[in-house]
């Protein structure tokens, strides 16, 4: 898969991914501080995901973890400092949520500080950090 943004696209081809952009900033964030590196690139490795970029710097990451049945977690999601409040982040949730493979299952994800971005995709409060999003049409 690739979507462009502007002069930004969004890709699921895990080559492209930069080990160090990713775990550098997931071991700054609140939710992933105390994960090793070799534990984020293991992550990585097990994971669907998705990174967005700027020529070939990567500015931006989330990754799925799914049954490709009925379900999805989506987690690390990122953009950089830098190139945050320009839409970015919005059109990386709106490609993962309006993908085919993804569309009709049902999304849960965690967030402490996020809620109105990920509202804006169907998803609703469970509790005070996790997010559900039903499934969307098909056999759900």
């Amino acid at each position: 898969m690739e979507v462009y943004y502007n002069e930004y696209f969004i890709s699921d081809d895990k080559s492209k991914i930069d080990y160090d952009v990713v775990i550098g900033y997931l071991q700054r964030s609140y939710w992933a501080s105390k994960r090793s590196p070799e534990r984020i690139k293991q992550s990585i490795d097990h994971s669907k995901c998705i990174g967005v970029y700027l020529g070939d710097l990567q500015i931006g990451f989330a990754r799925i973890i799914t049954d490709e049945a009925t379900m999805f977690y989506l987690c690390d999601v990122f953009i950089l400092e830098e190139y945050q409040g320009k839409g970015i982040g919005k059109k990386l949730i709106e490609t993962i949520v309006h993908a085919e493979e993804y569309e009709w299952m049902t999304g849960i994800l965690g967030t402490l500080d996020a809620h109105g971005l990920y509202e804006q995709f169907g998803f609703v409060k469970d509790s005070e950090r996790l997010m559900r999003r039903t499934a969307q049409g098909r056999d759900t």
